[in-house]
């Protein structure tokens, strides 16, 4: 069997990052507060799910090197079902995207506050914090450099620290490892908790990672030869986010808190339990989780278009560059303002709701196709796994589209 070594880590921690956000973080801190480890088992799943979601999406760059928005483009017909795709996937991913990093920046500055205080000041009655313009500048230069090694060790160095900042601070808490696999591995919805549930799930198999992976593992790999390297870097890298949400809950399991907005709240209250190590590890842990999202939600906006587009596939184009920096500049004049983009992140809800299930329907109708994948298109147990997850994505799709309308 052939050694993993940090030569073969690819795209896959870039994965990771982008589905632990401060959304994800403050998801994970309210599961923990509110039900305790009796959710654990829904991380358990959704790692799972997103394995083999993830794994299909790198299959299909690596054989196929094209990128998921590139096999939308090329292999649906003209006409109406065509451009429904295509406004879904421009809509979900760009204008969502653009929601959520306001969100990413926003939570980055949130951690960092803790550890860097009095970073506020006003200009013409408007309160800013130039953490918010520290984080864009961080990410700007990551992406700026268009190169992919640049980008693959940065984020990987960033998730490492996000890693050990969250397994550490679940270590100060010093939890039942009995109550801990009970909670992992037991499936039960305790009352009020269902939305939880299908939040918990939402948030880790996300739509805009099946573009993401399937482009960047042609920037990493060439040719079948590197499968069992994209395969087992998926794995690793999946594994290690979900380890990270787990570790969110477990630490949220230990605090006192009574009522909890975002992972800050969480920080502030393990520090008199645990020490203010805790504080920190979990305000540094929350900044990384935000500088990552931040680097990863415009790139994945910026590969979608161009594959649904068909531009020069290179991270240097100008085209390429104006719609991350786009991403990038509505997400730190948002955040920089204080602006809450309800309306938008209503709208990049119904989007999202509506793209997973499409989304993951055509991945697997994609990886049915010989014409584009060959020997190694789907098997039998992996049509299985698919189809599951496919009822799953539906119905969290259909339960998020009810939530914003119902509410």
């Amino acid at each position: 069997m052939k050694r993993f070594t940090l030569k073969g880590i690819g795209p896959g921690p870039l994965i990771a990052a982008a589905f632990i956000g401060p959304g994800t973080v403050t998801l994970c801190s309210i599961a923990g507060v509110n039900f305790g480890f009796a959710l654990l088992w829904a991380m358990v799943l959704s790692v799972i799910a997103t394995i083999v979601l993830q794994e299909m999406s790198a299959r299909l760059g690596l054989i196929s090197q094209k990128g998921l928005a590139e096999v939308i483009r090329e292999e649906l017909h003209p006409g109406f079902g065509k451009a429904l795709v295509i406004f879904l996937v421009l809509s979900a991913i760009v204008v969502g995207n653009a929601a959520y990093e306001a969100g990413n920046i926003s939570g980055g500055v949130l951690g960092l506050s803790t550890l860097i205080p009095g970073s506020e000041f006003n200009v013409f009655g408007l309160d800013l914090n130039y953490l918010v313009l520290l984080l864009g500048l961080a990410a700007f230069l990551i992406l700026i450099s268009g190169s992919y090694k640049v980008l693959e060790r940065s984020l990987f160095l960033l998730v490492l620290l996000m890693s050990l900042s969250f397994v550490l601070t679940a270590f100060l808490t010093r939890p039942d490892l009995g109550e801990v696999l009970s909670g992992a591995f037991t499936p039960r919805i305790p009352q009020g908790g269902l939305l939880t549930v299908i939040g918990l799930i939402g948030t880790t198999v996300v739509p805009y990672n099946l573009f993401l992976h399937s482009s960047l593992v042609r920037e990493k790999w060439q040719g079948e030869k590197h499968l069992g390297d994209a395969v087992r870097d998926t794995v690793l890298a999946v594994f290690l986010g979900g380890l990270v949400s787990m570790s969110i809950i477990i630490s949220a399991a230990a605090s006192d808190a009574q009522t909890l907005e975002n992972a800050v709240d969480l920080a502030k209250s393990l520090g008199p339990l645990y020490g203010e190590s805790a504080t920190y590890f979990l305000s540094l842990g929350l900044f990384a989780a935000g500088i990552t999202s931040a680097v990863t939600a415009p790139l994945a906006a910026a590969y979608a278009v161009r594959g649904i587009f068909g531009w020069e596939k290179s991270m240097k184009s100008k085209k390429f560059r104006a719609v991350w920096m786009t991403i990038l500049i509505l997400g730190v004049a948002l955040a920089s303002l204080g602006i809450k983009p309800i309306e938008i992140i209503k709208f990049a809800q119904v989007a999202n709701g509506i793209l997973l299930p499409v989304i993951c329907g055509f991945l697997l109708w994609v990886m049915n196709r010989r014409n584009v994948l060959g020997a190694y298109a789907n098997n039998r147990f992996q049509n299985i796994l698919g189809f599951l997850i496919f009822g799953v994505t539906l119905f969290l799709g259909l339960k998020s589209i009810w939530s914003v309308f119902s509410g």
